[in-house]
């Protein structure tokens, strides 16, 4: 079975007076192009199975606004995780689970996306470098079961940024 990785960035947060960065709400245009990733989502990509989410509000915030209604779990660890970090999050994965959105922060989904693909000369891979702004989408496709998706092994297949 192909599996499919989705590594999201949370939408574009405010930044409130007194209010921590754990605790920072999405700005009006992070839902909006929170919205505009879940349209691209379900008009380009394999229904989504299953969804793990940083416990941030703004990631929280992102998730409803994108309409994915997957089963959802919330992972604490996602917040500031490195990449080695996400992927054993992701190796851990339900085998039945064929199609992954992963909702995190930067530079853990950036680092992450770049790791795991093995086609780094590929467009999506030079538009992902050089900047992965809020409400991006890299999309990874695998060959093989979650547990054995490790750094390059899978194809960067499409990078998004909804605007």
């Amino acid at each position: 079975m192909v599996r499919t990785l989705i590594l999201m960035r949370h939408g574009k947060s405010a930044y409130p007076d007194g209010v921590g960065d754990h605790e920072r709400p999405l700005a009006p245009r992070g839902r909006r192009e929170a919205g505009l990733a879940g349209e691209w989502l379900r008009e380009t990509q394999p229904p989504i199975d299953a969804v793990r989410c940083s416990t941030a509000t703004r990631t929280r915030q992102t998730l409803a606004a994108t309409g994915i209604t997957a089963p959802v779990v919330y992972e604490a660890g996602i917040y500031d995780a490195v990449p080695a970090s996400l992927i054993e999050l992701i190796q851990l994965s339900d085998v039945d689970v064929a199609t992954l959105l992963l909702i995190g922060h930067a530079p853990g989904m950036p680092w992450t996306a770049w790791e795991l693909a093995n086609n780094r000369d590929c467009t999506p891979a030079v538009e992902l470098s050089r900047k992965f702004p809020t409400s991006a989408l890299a999309v990874l496709r695998f060959d093989r079961p979650w547990a054995d998706i490790d750094q390059g092994t899978g194809e960067l297949t499409h990078f998004h940024i909804p605007r």
